[in-house]
């Protein structure tokens, strides 16, 4: 198989994952996992160096990386994965349409997210009496990306009816 055949063939798969919606959503998560390591690591290291003691926990530092990794998927889920559903973010009022607040929506992608992260919390100290702590932390990450898009596709980005 020559380099141009794998190449085509390797855009042919990213075109068929393309039309899975849950697909896209675990590409953002994954992008934005990238982007909260980074915001981590540069926030820690280089600007909140200053007020966080060495060996303190990372206050500041990663509640910065998650609130930037928080907008990074929104916005990516919003312009990607639910790149069909823009017009659910409108209300129409006779023969205006007037847009509802991105901040709402974010808010409301926002509580969605930590709904998942308070369930994976849950369920990975619950499934931990029963099997390895780190199978039952994948188990609880699966069970709560599910959940997150769930939350997501049925409330956050919904179809207007």
């Amino acid at each position: 198989m020559n380099q141009s055949s794998l190449r085509d063939r390797l855009w042919q798969l990213i075109d068929w994952l393309h039309g899975f919606r849950y697909v896209r959503f675990g590409l953002v998560g994954a992008s934005g996992t990238v982007v909260n390591l980074a915001v981590l690591y540069v926030a820690h290291e280089f600007l909140f160096r200053a007020i966080e003691p060495v060996g303190s926990k990372p206050y500041f530092s990663l509640a910065l990386a998650i609130a930037v990794a928080t907008v990074n998927n929104f916005t990516w889920n919003r312009l990607w994965t639910w790149s069909d559903r823009v017009h659910a973010t409108s209300v129409e009022e006779g023969q205006r349409l007037r847009k509802r607040s991105l901040l709402a929506q974010l808010g409301q992608y926002a509580t969605a997210s930590w709904l998942g992260i308070l369930l994976q919390y849950a369920l990975t100290l619950w499934l931990a009496h029963f099997m390895h702590y780190l199978l039952a932390n994948v188990l609880a990450i699966l069970v709560a990306s599910v959940s997150n898009f769930i939350a997501n596709d049925r409330w956050t980005f919904r179809h207007k009816r």
